[in-house]
């Protein structure tokens, strides 16, 4: 029951339209903070909102300042994870709250968890004695990757967050990227998340120019969702774990959109679309190890692909 008092709520999207088809998933299926992110992206953008986004994400904040809970399905347990902690800053991202006293702690997680060189592992080895997805080696001494030092670093920068941990971790980033000469989708998507918000916008530009190249090259696009046979699936991924241009252009202004012709952006987009499932949610395509994690996965790629759609003016 309402509080006396209260504001009224915004009116409902259409009926069976798509962010309406999804909103009966969201509430039918997802987490706390699922729901929560999908009320203040399309149904209440006020600071009360955020205010409630940034609650239930407190619920994975750890008191080392790393998050953990299995805010990334596919990592269980309890303890701070480099994964978990990116998702985290890009949620806080989302609702304009990645600063402050709230990042600078952050900030002295990451530095604890770094390796020799200054950047992240994708998973630290305190993961060890808790479920985690067969494909997440889990090694005594990780190496730095890219995968998870880059989302964070653009982040941050993106936000204009400085803190000393972020000079070593930036150089890093401009290594890893600039000496690509082969990679996987979600390699190149890490390496777009950086260049978006590097400071060096020529540098970035160059780098951008030069990954586009190697992901036209590569195949690693489909550029028509019809002919996805026709595009190989990196080693390792699930069978149909493909990937689409709006995978690495998630918005029109990212520098991965010029990969890409305009017939080629629409046609990927169409196919987004498509691919809402008859339940209003939208289906992840990598590998399902577990029940828990498909479940509380989906309504994660829910809110991505309406905030994709959004972003390039897709009704809604």
């Amino acid at each position: 029951m309402a509080e006396t008092g209260a504001s009224p709520l915004p009116p409902s999207p259409p009926a069976r339209s798509p962010l309406s088809r999804a909103e009966t998933f969201i509430w039918l299926t997802a987490r706390v903070l699922e729901q929560r992110r999908f009320a203040y992206h399309f149904l209440d953008g006020s600071p009360t909102a955020a205010d409630a986004v940034e609650t239930a994400l407190a619920a994975y904040r750890n008191e080392d300042e790393g998050y953990g809970h299995a805010l990334e399905p596919d990592l269980r347990g309890p303890v701070s994870q480099p994964l978990h902690t990116g998702h985290a800053l890009r949620v806080l991202d989302s609702i304009g709250r990645c600063s402050g006293q709230r990042v600078e702690r952050v900030c002295r997680y990451l530095t604890a968890v770094s390796t020799p060189e200054g950047a992240l592992p994708a998973v630290h080895p305190s993961q060890r004695g808790y479920p985690c997805a067969p494909f997440v080696p889990v090694v005594d001494d990780p190496p730095s990757e890219l995968l998870a030092t880059g989302p964070v670093v653009g982040l941050l920068h993106r936000n204009e967050v400085w803190h000393a941990w972020l000079f070593r971790a930036t150089d890093f980033c401009w290594s890893a990227v600039e000496s690509l000469k082969t990679s996987h989708p979600y390699e190149v998507q890490a390496a777009v998340a950086f260049l978006d918000s590097a400071p060096d916008r020529p540098r970035a530009r160059v780098a951008a120019d030069r990954l586009g190249r190697l992901v036209r090259e590569q195949r690693l696009a489909v550029l028509d969702p019809e002919r996805r046979e026709d595009y190989p699936v990196a080693p390792g991924y699930a069978p149909d774990e493909h990937h689409f241009p709006y995978d690495f252009a998630k918005a029109p202004e990212s520098l991965a959109r010029s990969w890409f012709t305009d017939e080629e952006m629409a046609r990927s987009l169409d196919h987004l679309v498509n691919e809402q499932q008859e339940d209003g949610g939208w289906p992840i395509n990598w590998r399902q190890w577990a029940p828990t994690t498909a479940m509380e996965a989906r309504p994660m790629v829910t809110i991505d692909a309406l905030r994709t759609l959004r972003a390039y003016g897709r009704p809604l």
